[in-house]
């Protein structure tokens, strides 16, 4: 795998212990909600084939932890090779200042009415379930259940050394930011979160933010 620039990472140092009971509790908690999960995947799998052409999923490269690059899974909500330009041109807003109130749930950018975006793929969004096989990449230990949300690659090339510390932990499919922030915060705002959630990571911490996670999902608060 591609390796990016990886962080500086004297500056936030992460206990083996809690890296160990975390991954545990990645493993253990994915395990168990994939069964219940297993209808909605077939429901919203069904949808997305009928409401447009193209496959079901869709993968995209991700940085994660110290750069490192993998490949992300996700539920295809856009029509079929969507033109990415309009993501590159979304983010340089963002990232200068923006705080765009509607777009991708979940990911480091919002684009407001979305021409690329399908019928289902605004609901799905709305609900964060676009991303539920991403319970895929953290069972193969390139994600965890919370930490910060795994940017694009030429997103990360623009970053400053202070933000490349958001790559000093490993992704996650919820966190901090996803939780307090969302489409509602700027591009610097989310830095901050996610550094500060490096910065004080514990199972409790992590465990609280799983919890808070539900009602942000049931209000679809911050989606598209």
């Amino acid at each position: 795998m591609a390796i990016i620039s990886p962080p500086i990472q004297e500056a936030i140092e992460l206990q083996p212990r809690y890296v160990a009971l975390k991954r545990f509790l990645d493993v253990m908690l994915t395990l168990l909600f994939l069964p219940i999960l297993g209808l909605v995947f077939l429901v919203v799998a069904i949808l997305i084939h009928l409401d447009s052409e193209g496959p079901v999923f869709f993968k995209q490269k991700r940085i994660g932890l110290n750069g490192e690059e993998f490949t992300c899974y996700k539920f295809r909500s856009m029509y079929a090779n969507s033109d990415e330009s309009v993501h590159r041109e979304a983010f340089k807003q963002y990232k200068n200042g923006s705080a765009l109130s509607n777009g991708e749930s979940g990911n480091t950018h919002k684009l407001t009415d979305d021409p690329r975006i399908t019928r289902v793929g605004r609901i799905i969004r709305k609900v964060s379930f676009d991303e539920l096989p991403q319970f895929i990449n953290i069972l193969r230990g390139e994600m965890s259940l919370v930490g910060p949300r795994p940017p694009i690659p030429y997103e990360v090339e623009e970053y400053s050394t202070r933000e490349r510390l958001r790559l000093c932990g490993k992704p996650g499919l919820t966190g901090y930011w996803q939780v307090y922030g969302r489409s509602r915060v700027t591009f610097e705002s989310m830095v901050d979160m996610d550094i500060t959630y490096l910065q004080h990571q514990s199972i409790w911490l992590d465990l609280k933010l799983l919890v808070l996670t539900v009602p942000v999902l049931l209000t679809g608060r911050g989606g598209a």
